[in-house]
């Protein structure tokens, strides 16, 4: 007999619905079916609170600890991404940072993807190995020997993208929590580029997922925030230690924002990945343009295993291509689009696009292409196909006529 789809328990629900009604209640004072913005700092305690904690984060007590729209975003991503629990924080990069300040400790050592958030590579290249003694080793996530290589006896943490930012390059989560697993580390993964229903790292035995909200979750522009996702051993002292001790707190109008932005995630990324498949094909397709990576192409180099490891369901809407020509070439392409805009981010309802160059440490590990040209950071957003191809093809007309 199919179970009964009931909106108080999540497990009954399909994604859509769980996207919908998941961390949402009817609010007791007023009556309202959506949860309401509530501006406080703090809560009233009962008449008698002597058995509260100060830093308890499993009611409202106190905005830095955890205030009613905080718990309630909390409640949906961890059931959106399949975890135990979750923490919602003020940006992405807090998040990151919250997660390895709360597990590692002088004289760790950690594998990271050797293409990663730029933020990510500066806390390993140089903050954390500086200030506190954690060594990290670079590697190419997905090629499982160098991976197997580089893990040793004191390593306690392997990170990596399961899309890698900015040049797609995919990663065999499985494969990697397994072997991160027996040698006792912790698998932490970032999926900003892959946020469910597309992937769910933690049902491939990651141990702890990354979100930057500000991204596809939220969708819209207008908001900022990061979250970690995983089992509550591991999530509690984060919230506990990062959030509560270090403050990096996300504002309670920016976790309604993004509550309210993720309800329509599965029909906005739906979109968004089937327009970018159309997109990868006809730049593909047009001389002008000298490379594309995105994983939905045949000619990705992960992407039997993008097929295998998204089950189908799409391959994100970010890519990266470059235009046949100097950078002075690519930033006139860029100028020449009309629909498509210029702006860092991703993620958001309009499409955004950005040159970058071939400078930065981390451009010695981006392929011989990227590091040649420079790439065009490309996320799909959910205009007009047609219009966004024309648009391409117009700036491509303009800039090469």
């Amino acid at each position: 007999m199919t179970p009964r789809p009931d909106k108080h328990d999540p497990t009954t629900l399909a994604f859509a619905t769980q996207a919908v009604h998941a961390g949402n209640a009817i609010d007791a004072g007023s009556g309202a079916i959506r949860s309401p913005i509530v501006m406080a700092n703090s809560y009233a305690l009962p008449d008698d609170p002597s058995a509260i904690s100060w830093s308890g984060t499993d009611i409202p007590l106190y905005t830095r600890n955890s205030g009613a729209n905080q718990l309630a975003l909390q409640q949906k991503l961890a059931v959106l991404d399949g975890g135990e629990d979750a923490v919602v924080l003020a940006s992405g990069v807090a998040a990151l940072h919250a997660v390895f300040f709360t597990h590692l400790r002088t004289g760790d050592h950690v594998v990271v993807a050797d293409i990663a958030y730029e933020a990510v590579f500066r806390l390993f290249r140089d903050l954390l190995p500086e200030r506190y003694g954690i060594e990290a080793t670079f590697v190419d996530t997905s090629d499982l020997d160098a991976v197997r290589a580089a893990i040793r006896p004191d390593t306690k943490l392997v990170h990596l993208e399961v899309i890698a930012n900015p040049t797609t390059r995919v990663t065999d989560i499985a494969a990697v929590a397994e072997l991160a697993h027996a040698a006792g580390a912790i698998v932490s993964v970032d999926s900003t580029f892959s946020p469910p229903p597309l992937y769910r790292p933690l049902a491939d035995g990651a141990d702890l997922v990354v979100h930057s909200l500000t991204k596809f979750i939220n969708g819209h522009g207008d908001a900022m925030g990061g979250a970690v996702i995983g089992r509550r051993e591991l999530v509690q002292p984060i919230k506990t230690d990062a959030m509560v001790d270090v403050g990096g707190v996300i504002s309670p109008f920016n976790a309604w924002l993004i509550a309210r932005g993720s309800i329509t995630l599965p029909l906005r990324l739906q979109r968004q990945m089937d327009t970018a498949v159309h997109l990868a094909e006809a730049l593909a397709a047009d001389a002008r343009v000298a490379y594309v990576a995105y994983p939905g192409l045949d000619a990705h180099p992960q992407h039997a295993l993008a097929v295998r490891q998204f089950g189908g369901r799409g391959f994100g809407a970010m890519m990266a291509f470059a235009v046949d020509g100097d950078p002075a070439t690519q930033n006139r392409f860029v100028a020449n689009l009309r629909v498509i805009t210029s702006a860092v981010s991703l993620g958001h309802d309009e499409s955004l696009i950005v040159h970058v160059g071939t400078d930065g440490p981390r451009v010695a590990y981006y392929p011989e292409p990227f590091r040649r040209l420079g790439h065009l950071r490309f996320s799909v957003g959910l205009e007009d196909p047609g219009d966004l191809v024309a648009d391409l093809t117009a700036a491509l007309d303009a800039t090469f006529g």
